[in-house]
């Protein structure tokens, strides 16, 4: 009988040990999943704060960074796809900043390529003028330049046409040589055998005649 008590006793202590122990240990598993679930929700919000720094870095930026670099900042915040508000409206307004300064960058661009086809234009406009100055230099006998002469004025609005020899030139500052005519200047390169001169500047009249031509010592 006194056996059987005992039996019954340890048949209770394990399973009240048993019952402890699966208690633990459900307790653990409790816990891990919480630490699991609060470490997750750290990360986000830390994430969610990167994003954001990374963001207003993008919409601040007072030229530090280049276009490029500021749309991969916002493609890589909204390949995170947070759904946070905040997030999002930040989103919307880099986007936006990003669409402002692509628009100043195109202009700036157009008015650069404007800028060089002028410019263009400008050195074929003088090119044909410099190849009679070159012809009218470099001729063999002066019969032969007088042609080119006769070809080059009909450029100018008439021979007495200024031309202004730029010998100086210190920013907006120039210093000349003595004025002339393009008559007495295609006379002169005539005679010198040389042309040491380029355009520089061409004045029109309304007609697109050269109403002024300046120049300078190559």
């Amino acid at each position: 009988m006194q056996k059987t008590i005992n039996r019954n006793l340890m048949f209770k202590l394990f399973l009240l040990m048993f019952a402890g122990i699966v208690a633990v240990g459900f307790s653990g598993c409790t816990s891990k999943k919480k630490l699991a679930a609060q470490a997750a929700v750290a990360e986000r919000l830390a994430t969610i704060e990167q994003a954001k720094q990374d963001l207003l870095s993008v919409i601040n930026d007072q030229g530090s960074m280049t276009i490029a670099k500021k749309e991969d900042i916002v493609s890589a915040v909204k390949a995170l796809n947070l759904e946070d508000p905040e997030v999002d409206k930040l989103i919307a307004t880099a986007e936006a900043r990003l669409a402002d300064l692509q628009a100043e960058e195109l202009l700036i661009r157009e008015r650069l390529e404007q800028e060089e086809r002028e410019r263009l234009e400008q050195e074929n406009k003088y090119g044909d003028l410099e190849v009679y100055f070159d012809a009218v230099s470099t001729s063999k006998s002066m019969a032969m330049a007088d042609p080119y002469i006769a070809e080059a004025l009909k450029f100018f609005a008439s021979p007495d046409v200024p031309v202004l020899v730029i010998v100086h030139m210190e920013g907006s500052l120039k210093d000349y040589d003595r004025p002339t005519t393009i008559k007495k200047y295609l006379d002169y390169l005539k005679d010198q055998g040389k042309n040491l001169n380029e355009i520089y500047n061409v004045v029109f009249n309304q007609n697109g005649k050269i109403a002024e031509l300046e120049l300078i010592k190559k």
